[in-house]
């Protein structure tokens, strides 16, 4: 059974609910004080007690999203090594090395609401798991390939892409089930409000529970490189996508929000637009970031603030959307931050920066899921 299958966890429920009545039934028989109803008695309670932890765990872990599967729990961060692959969406000779294979982790079969139907009529979502040649880092993502991908007539031609990021913590699950990002894109899409492009769902977190701001930590895990190499080098292995900065947009929500503005913003030449959805633009390091991210270099943690790179650096050729609410606690900052970076555009033609903001709502699902398609539309606009 999957780490997060209603399986286990019911199971879990059944064990636990029969130990306790287990329990109560045999306890009366165990009062002796000798060896074995002694040993009888620590037993019981350890089984009834483990299988509640063991419940406890897993909501924590389902809800949070930690750990997406077993090989997560069991060796988190560990290397994963390429797989072959028998085929690939390119129509070529089967890959030797492949960077992407089909997997069915990540749950995508309690998601209800995805489109249903022939490929070529609504389009086919993919679980599939990246490795990266560069870091060796590894992990399961989704991907949403529109109708137009499987049409005949457009066989040779290549699609943007949309990588989409969620907050921390969570898991890739998240962009389907809580904040709809396939089901409103393909929506869109038929409708004609955006144009057809491959999207693909990341998380943030390559190494749970550690939350890596997707920068590449000093002595840690290189999780910017992971996202403006090692992803982009898969895709393009296994799907017709297209090449240039302008195909490729990045955005997200929460952590995944700064996570795509300070991505484009440090690898222009990677993502030729960007979204952030309540999002920070400096690299907060607290507990959870386990500590520093720089190893105490300031020059490295000024290189991934964004006020600072918009006051120091070049402005990049890269169109950007800024999306929060004028209730969120941070929005004086983002103001600023916004009206900065127009100030910038006013003067660089080849950057844009573009807001929007609610007049109410939180740091939360709800607000993001109402910001959602506008956000998209956005998006898709402004895909080469």
């Amino acid at each position: 059974m999957e780490l997060t299958s209603d399986a286990l966890m019911n199971s879990l429920l059944a064990l636990g609910a029969a130990a306790l009545l287990t329990t109560l039934w045999i306890w009366p028989r165990l009062a002796r004080q000798r060896p074995l109803p002694v040993l009888g008695r620590v037993g019981l309670l350890t089984v009834t007690q483990a299988s509640v932890l063991a419940v406890l765990a897993l909501s924590v872990n389902n809800s949070f999203g930690f750990y997406t599967s077993w090989d997560d729990l069991l060796s988190p961060g560990g290397t994963k090594l390429a797989l072959t692959s028998s085929e690939n969406h390119r129509g070529g000779a089967p890959a030797d090395d492949a960077l992407l294979e089909p997997t069915n982790e990540g749950g995508m079969e309690t998601v209800a609401d995805l489109p249903k139907g022939a490929p070529e009529e609504v389009g086919k979502v993919e679980s599939v798991r990246i490795t990266g040649k560069e870091t060796g880092l590894s992990d399961q993502m989704f991907v949403y390939l529109p109708p137009e991908y499987f049409d005949p007539k457009l066989g040779l031609t290549r699609f943007p892409v949309l990588l989409a990021i969620a907050g921390y913590p969570g898991t890739t699950l998240n962009l389907m089930k809580d904040l709809p990002v396939i089901q409103t894109a393909a929506e869109l899409q038929r409708s004609g409000r955006m144009q057809p492009a491959i999207v693909v769902l990341a998380r943030p977190t390559l190494t749970p529970p550690r939350n890596t701001e997707c920068v590449d930590v000093v002595g840690g895990p290189r999780t910017e490189t992971w996202f403006t190499k090692d992803v982009p080098e898969a895709l393009r292995s296994a799907y017709r996508i297209g090449r240039s900065p302008a195909s490729w947009g990045v955005f997200g929500y929460s952590t995944g929000g700064s996570c795509a503005l300070r991505l484009a913003m440090r690898f222009p030449t990677v993502f030729g637009s960007t979204g952030g959805l309540h999002a920070d633009f400096k690299v907060n390091e607290d507990q959870f970031t386990g500590g520093s991210l720089f190893g105490g270099d300031r020059a490295l943690a000024e290189q991934s603030d964004l006020t600072w790179r918009l006051q120091n650096l070049p402005a990049p050729a890269l169109s950007m959307l800024v999306v929060s609410t004028r209730k969120e606690g941070d929005y004086p900052q983002t103001v600023q931050f916004v009206e900065l970076a127009q100030q910038v555009a006013a003067a660089n033609p080849q950057f844009q920066a573009e807001s929007m903001y609610l007049d109410d709502g939180g740091h939360n699902f709800e607000s993001w899921v109402r910001e959602l398609p506008a956000s998209l539309e956005w998006m898709g606009h402004h895909l080469g």
